[in-house]
């Protein structure tokens, strides 16, 4: 919600309950279909021996389900649902809207749970039975071919990182490892200006293969593994030609 801004409050103030309904996947599905004017059905809401009873009853255009039952003939959905009311729980549940322009609204907080449950009818099992056998069936299927293909498909895109290298090894060309002590004077080089390279920027430098220049940095260097400086590597203090800050100021203090 703070991605979207600010949240529209004013249904706090209105005290506006709401009821936060469970329906079945078919009643959503046939919602969808209803007309402009938006009207799915009715609920209506009476009691009994002293209980509250709640039904919903769905439009009567709305019921066709279209040619699903095969042989069975098109099949309909229940037009009655019985709500089971439940509790709460002591929850606190609210219902928000978005708007066109992405507003975020607050329409009410929820003061009553509620499952939409379908009557039991042979109607009702005949949809379950048909349910039931779109949802084991495979989603793919194997097919024997009449003949063999014989056309070879290649692909004609290629990625950018692909160009990028290819280019990138044109350019600089197959590394060719260099003389140690040559390579030493360009890595002596490199840290007398900065204390701490990772071995990307060594390569990038020295022009020299992975494996080689890692080989000679166990030698005179040391590996930091954690710390500030973690994944770079420095000189061993034997092979340093220069001295920090702080050792300089403690020398003169001597």
């Amino acid at each position: 919600m703070s991605e979207r801004g600010e949240v529209n409050l004013a249904g706090a103030k209105q005290s506006k309950g709401v009821w936060l309904v469970k329906v079945p996947k078919y009643l959503a599905q046939q919602w969808d279909k209803a007309t402009e004017k938006g009207e799915v059905g009715k609920i209506s809401i009476g009691t009994k021996q002293g209980k509250s009873q709640v039904c919903f009853s769905l439009n009567e255009e709305l019921t066709a389900l279209g040619a699903v039952g095969e042989k069975d003939g098109p099949l309909q959905v229940p037009r009655d649902h019985p709500f089971t009311m439940n509790s709460v729980g002591g929850q606190t549940l609210a219902v928000f809207s978005l708007g066109v322009r992405d507003e975020i609204s607050l329409e009410g907080m929820v003061v009553h749970k509620a499952e939409c449950r379908p009557v039991v009818t042979d109607n009702y099992m005949k949809l379950k039975k048909v349910q039931m056998k779109e949802s084991l069936k495979p989603q793919r299927l194997s097919q024997q071919l009449e003949r063999a293909i014989t056309t070879a498909f290649k692909p004609v895109a290629n990625h950018n990182f692909n160009v990028e290298y290819e280019k990138k090894k044109k350019s600089e060309g197959k590394m060719v490892r260099a003389e140690r002590q040559v390579v030493l004077d360009m890595l002596f080089a490199a840290f007398e200006k900065h204390q701490y390279y990772n071995i990307k920027d060594l390569v990038d430098i020295t022009k020299q293969p992975v494996t080689y220049l890692k080989e000679i940095m166990r030698d005179i260097g040391t590996y930091n593994s954690k710390g500030a400086h973690k994944s770079t590597w420095e000189l061993k203090p034997e092979y340093r030609h220069y001295q920090s800050a702080d050792e300089g100021e403690d020398m003169q203090t001597a």
